[in-house]
């Protein structure tokens, strides 16, 4: 994997290759909105319209075409994950406080805390309502078990708010749980569908955890340095909400102890803290480029995962995602100076 110049350019998105697929996949998704009651319908739909990049459907119809070919079985997986993915989006906002996401105002900005509960709720019932359709009961048994993680992971890391003996194996769990095991199922089931040998299956589903993971680390990296107006989503939520994430951990942990005594009571008063500050603490940069170093290793053993594949554009597919956030991460390095 080719190291990408650290810049401020966004890298090019690796999903040419299935473009179609996803349009496909688009469709389904607007259509399954009106499967809901009239009066839910419009909800639905616009959530949906706000949930960016579908990683995870472009994940499950790469694996697919990796290890066989695509089916409608697919698609429907990649619909499945997508609604769960969205249900738990609309679930994170409520949470955090987010005003908007993709340039749009999130579903609590909009209706309110108490809709926005009942309509993730309907789009994780819907979706696991879906899963049944399957032949295989363990591709429904996976992504139901997905669902929970996701669940738990969110529960996980609202526990351990303002925790500041959170350590990093702590933090990798939590991620692994609220964030790749969605990106794991779509690999892994992509696989599966194509009734692969098991060493496959478990290889793409290691291979897509681990992109989960780095691509929270990512986001999570992104908050600290983004810019909301190119974003397109609310920025500094994590500290203010008590979120200890993996750049902040690397802060803690590198911090004197007249630094950490400084940034413990600005976290646990709930203080408006920007970059600047954070700067005047400690390493700040340092802590965002250790990340950012770690995430990449990681997606170094990522791409390693895919040696059980032959060498089609599918596999070339799989490892530009992993260049693509390679080159996501390079961009926070640089903002982070």
């Amino acid at each position: 994997m080719n190291t990408q110049t650290a810049s401020a350019n966004t890298p090019v998105f690796p999903f040419e290759l299935i473009r179609a697929d996803l349009e496909v996949v688009e469709k389904a998704i607007r259509d399954q909105a009106r499967a809901f009651d009239p009066a839910v319908e419009g909800y639905v739909s616009y959530v949906c319209q706000a949930a960016g990049k579908r990683i995870r459907p472009a994940l499950a119809l790469m694996a697919g075409g990796a290890t066989g070919g695509k089916t409608a079985d697919h698609t429907r997986l990649s619909v499945i994950l997508e609604m769960i993915h969205i249900a738990s989006l609309v679930h994170d906002d409520i949470m955090d406080g987010a005003a908007t996401r993709r340039g749009l105002p999130t579903a609590a900005a909009k209706w309110g805390s108490a809709l926005s509960v009942l309509l993730g709720d309907a789009l994780f019932a819907y979706a696991l309502e879906l899963a049944t359709e399957f032949e295989d009961a363990v591709v429904c048994r996976s992504i139901a078990k997905a669902s929970r993680d996701v669940c738990s992971g969110e529960i996980f890391q609202t526990q351990r708010r303002f925790d500041l003996n959170l350590s990093v194996p702590d933090y990798l769990r939590m991620i692994e749980m609220k964030t790749a095991a969605l990106f794991g199922v779509a690999a892994g089931m992509g696989a599966r569908l194509n009734g692969v040998p098991e060493n496959v299956e478990a290889a793409l589903h290691s291979c897509g955890m681990k992109l989960g993971t780095v691509y929270q680390i990512y986001d999570d990296c992104l908050d600290l340095v983004g810019d909301e107006k190119k974003v397109g989503k609310t920025l500094r939520t994590d500290l203010v909400k008590g979120k200890l994430t993996l750049p902040i951990l690397y802060l803690l942990m590198d911090a004197t102890d007249a630094q950490k005594q400084k940034l413990n009571k600005m976290l646990l008063q709930g203080e408006p803290i920007d970059t600047t500050i954070l700067a005047s603490i400690a390493d700040y940069e340092g802590a965002v480029e250790k990340a950012v170093k770690f995430a990449q290793s990681m997606l170094k053993d990522a791409v390693a995962d895919l040696i059980c594949l032959s060498d089609t554009p599918y596999k070339q597919a799989f490892e530009g995602v992993a260049e693509y956030i390679h080159g996501l991460l390079d961009n926070c390095r640089a903002l982070s100076r």
